[in-house]
């Protein structure tokens, strides 16, 4: 089958890794992983949190920084105009849903903050952190793949990082969205890898060396 995009030169560069990498999570929040909530209990999602717990614990060992977020409000009053019922429900600050899951949480050594809107960019103390970390190449996981993952890998995008998307450590409520979305994102703005590669590169002494430099 042919692929248009490719066609006329959509996915023809390589990205390449940088000197400085972290790691940024998207949203693995307990009302996104735990079945108590309407949102949680997904098995895509559950396995890439799985997987992003095992990344997290080598980019820890290795000196990566490592920032995650979480979806919150302070009042109804300004919640955007989303079309989700239970972020109006329940995604309010001191609510258990907003809560990391604690597969993924280290709070000793992450940056954790909340955010708005789907973007872990948008208003948010993010790039401050990432430069203050001299920060060149940002990997991505989190949930979901077609909305606030996507939004993200966008913004690090514009924002001029590398960006590295590890398939393995993003999910989805379905399958179809999750893999459309990750081959759009691939052609335009990132490199699509896997937690195993991104693991590899943190222990062959690049990313840690580059921490003490």
């Amino acid at each position: 089958m042919s692929d248009k995009y490719s066609e006329v030169g959509y996915g023809s560069g390589v990205i390449e890794y940088g000197e400085r990498p972290a790691v940024v999570v998207v949203d693995f929040q307990l009302a996104f992983t735990d079945d108590a909530y309407p949102l949680g209990g997904l098995p895509m999602i559950d396995r890439a949190v799985d997987r992003t717990a095992e990344l997290l614990r080598v980019a820890r060992e290795c000196g990566v920084p490592v920032a995650k977020c979480f979806t919150a409000y302070d009042s109804p009053r300004d919640v955007p105009h989303w079309k989700v019922q239970a972020v109006h429900d329940q995604f309010y600050f001191g609510h258990p849903c907003t809560a990391m899951d604690p597969r993924v949480d280290d709070p000793d050594y992450d940056f954790n903050f909340a955010k708005s809107a789907p973007s872990i960019f948008f208003l948010t103390p993010l790039t401050t952190f990432l430069h203050k970390e001299r920060v060149d190449s940002v990997i991505v996981a989190g949930c979901t793949t077609s909305g606030c993952v996507r939004a993200s890998v966008v913004d690090a995008f514009s924002h001029g990082y590398r960006v590295f998307v590890p398939t393995d450590c993003t999910g989805d409520v379905d399958d179809g969205p999750h893999q459309s979305n990750l081959a759009d994102v691939g052609k335009r703005y990132c490199e699509l890898t896997d937690a195993a590669a991104m693991m590899e590169w943190f222990r062959g002494g690049r990313a840690a060396e580059s921490r003490r430099a």
